[in-house]
């Protein structure tokens, strides 16, 4: 397994949640690391990326200023800081990495992807 995802769980309308995308190969291997989800009977969606060298960070629209995507170079760790959560952000959430950019980080073609954490948004 080459990416663990974890964090996930039930929070609150308004709530907070942090996932966590281990990587248990050298991160410096990959091009970048994004965070996509995918809800009920619907596609799954880009959410944000980070590029592992320089630490570029991406966007959706849907959740810019609410979601932050970081680092841990120690920990060969990327997380997802999700703030101000609402029930539209509820969905099954896939920690996945590229080697190579190919022109876009908004496409779900990454190589590598790790087996999914379900957030689950309701009061």
């Amino acid at each position: 397994v080459q990416l663990q995802a974890s964090g996930g769980g039930l929070v609150q309308p308004g709530g907070s949640l942090r996932l966590s995308c281990a990587s248990s190969r050298n991160p410096l291997d990959y091009y970048a690391i994004g965070w996509f989800r995918q809800a009920p009977g619907k596609e799954r969606e880009f959410v944000a990326a980070i590029r592992w060298n320089g630490g570029n960070t991406y966007y959706a629209d849907s959740v810019k200023g609410r979601f932050t995507i970081s680092r841990d170079n120690a920990k060969n760790t990327v997380y997802l800081q999700m703030n101000s959560l609402n029930p539209e952000d509820t969905a099954v959430y896939y920690c996945a990495a590229r080697t190579y950019y190919s022109g876009t980080y908004y496409r779900p073609d990454y190589h590598y992807w790790g087996q999914g954490t379900l957030v689950t948004v309701s009061s």
